[in-house]
């Protein structure tokens, strides 16, 4: 789950982290009384998505004038945002955030992830704070440093401190770094996040260390001890198709393809995608019903890949492990009795009564193209794309 940039620094401060002063607006009138409120300027206006590179594309604007403000503000509000994240579409700003301006004497990125390799959370840090970090890891990855973080006790200051004299940071902004980064941990652990950025951290003529931008994602797989956090989502930032699939307990994801597909199992799912492409198709989605699919689970899944305006064609491929192939099938027809299914349907079903399957199908009586293996699926998918339309 993914939140935007003045809810991660609300959470932030209040495990301690030094932010900015600044608060929301969804409108001028607003962005006008938070201003009023920070005092003399520099005032600075960012758009709030769920996306990197805003300011690059825009959306993030320092003024030093009332006018220059208020200017600001409305041709950011509003604005179809398109970064390196949002795709060619972009993203429509609804909310800002306005902020104090900042003195910035040096920036460095920091931020703390989950490391499957090492199987722990680590901070990374880098003194090329303000880049594309993806950018810094292929180009010149000796200039990222890396600590482990324990679970149970957060990042020892002594590790934070050898952090600090790595990247040079001295004296007063040295103990205000290792505060900061130690802070950031116990924020990341207490909040079961997945991801805790911030990029830059900022060093103030004055020597103060702050977070002037923040990035927090947080572990689904935590969403039970964290109830709070399900206030902090905002629905506009998301794709409607993939909050429904979660409510039937469909992992959906879209994409720019045109054929659909439903599989069980996250790794087939990946395999099916795959050879889609391999035989010069592209998926339009990621979809996995998961192993205790029901019919009326199948039924709103071509529901949900339906609604993609772009989908040509379906493909269907079920490995009958946990889930029985019979229960599928019935899915499929009771999709297809239910709400005529207007594009080629490829299926195909393996293992557990895979044999009763293949037999509802037949003697349905529905126009659905049967395939034998992933590979024969696959193609069968493909051509049947290339020549439909809705």
């Amino acid at each position: 789950m993914k939140i935007h940039e003045y809810q991660a620094k609300a959470i932030l401060a209040r495990h301690g982290v030094p932010v900015p002063r600044g608060g929301l607006a969804t409108s001028l009138e607003e962005a006008k009384q938070r201003a009023t409120e920070l005092g003399d300027g520099p005032w600075v206006v960012k758009a709030q998505i769920h996306a990197g590179g805003r300011g690059k594309g825009g959306g993030v604007r320092v003024t030093t004038s009332s006018s220059q403000f208020q200017e600001a503000v409305s041709s950011i509000l509003g604005m179809q945002l398109v970064t390196h994240q949002t795709g060619p579409a972009g993203q429509k700003v609804r909310r800002l955030l306005i902020e104090e301006g900042c003195d910035i004497d040096r920036e460095i990125y920091l931020a703390i992830v989950i490391d499957r390799k090492r199987e722990c959370p680590v901070l990374m840090a880098s003194a090329e704070g303000g880049m594309d970090i993806e950018a810094v890891a292929a180009t010149n990855p000796e200039a990222i440093f890396f600590v482990e973080i324990d679970v149970d006790s957060g990042l020892d200051p002594l590790a934070a401190a050898r952090v600090a004299n790595t990247l040079g940071i001295k004296g007063g902004s040295a103990a205000g770094f290792i505060e900061l980064a130690c802070n950031l941990a116990r924020a990341f652990l207490a909040e079961d996040c997945s991801l805790a950025e911030v990029n830059p951290l900022v060093i103030t003529g004055s020597g103060d260390v702050i977070a002037l931008d923040a990035k927090i994602n947080f572990d689904d797989n935590a969403e039970f001890r964290h109830p709070e956090h399900g206030e902090l989502r905002d629905n506009d930032e998301e794709d409607p198709r993939e909050a429904r699939a979660a409510e039937w307990d469909l992992s959906y994801v879209g994409m720019e393809g045109n054929i659909g597909c439903m599989v069980n199992g996250a790794g087939l799912a990946m395999a099916t995608m795959d050879i889609i492409k391999l035989h010069g198709g592209e998926p339009a989605n990621f979809l996995d019903v998961g192993g205790a699919a029901t019919a009326e689970r199948v039924s709103e899944a071509f529901k949900i890949i339906l609604e993609d305006p772009d989908v040509r064609a379906i493909l269907v491929n079920i490995f009958g492990g946990i889930v029985r192939c019979d229960v599928i099938a019935q899915g499929v027809l009771e999709a297809a009795r239910g709400s005529e299914i207007p594009v080629p349907l490829t299926v195909r079903l393996e293992g557990n009564r895979v044999e009763e399957a293949k037999r509802l199908l037949l003697e349905s009586g529905l126009d659905i193209i049967t395939a034998t293996d992933l590979e024969d699926a696959a193609k069968r998918a493909v051509e049947a794309a290339r020549g439909a339309t809705r």
